[in-house]
């Protein structure tokens, strides 16, 4: 084998391994939201999980606050900035009546911001159908995928709802 053969043979897995090692991780776009009714409350109790760095891009390129979050030098405004983007991209439905929700603030699990709201004084039994639209960071994320998560008097539905397909429905 000539000198230049066996160069080749030994630097083109070199120069792979160098141009692999490099490739930034793929990235993916994806919330998980549960909505349980718990009965002896009578109310939903809804968790979105989102990741951090994708909510901070958003808050900054809709409102222009760059708001640290998951950081000693959080901005104080970042709970009312959080929770005026989810009144803007989230909303429940019964009977097709929008129901507004309490925004109880948001803490931090590695690199995921748990925001927790709830729907209270909800007798889900006299309702026969509720809505979920959840939009969060399809105006940001093209790719984002919402799970959703619903849970009531031992049934429970998921729905993944994407930028053109953003609400999911159920007969209760």
């Amino acid at each position: 084998m000539s000198k230049s053969k066996i160069a080749a043979m030994i630097l083109l897995p070199l120069v792979m391994l160098l141009f692999l090692s490099h490739t930034p991780p793929h990235k993916f776009y994806v919330s998980v939201t549960n909505v349980v009714y718990a009965e002896a409350d009578q109310a939903l109790q809804i968790t979105s999980r989102v990741f951090i760095d994708d909510l901070e891009a958003v808050l900054l390129e809709r409102y222009g606050v760059d708001t640290d979050l998951a950081t000693p030098q959080e901005s104080a405004q970042a709970d009312a900035y959080i929770e005026k983007y989810f009144r803007t991209k989230f909303s429940v439905a019964l009977d097709g009546k929008v129901v507004e929700y309490k925004f109880l603030g948001k803490r931090y699990d590695v690199d995921v911001a748990v925001c927790y709201m709830e729907i209270a004084k909800v007798q889900l039994d006299s309702y026969s159908r509720m809505s979920v639209q959840n939009e969060v960071l399809t105006d940001l994320f093209d790719e984002q995928k919402n799970v959703v998560h619903i849970k009531w008097a031992g049934n429970k539905k998921s729905f993944v709802l994407i930028k053109d397909d953003n609400k999911g429905m159920l007969k209760l």
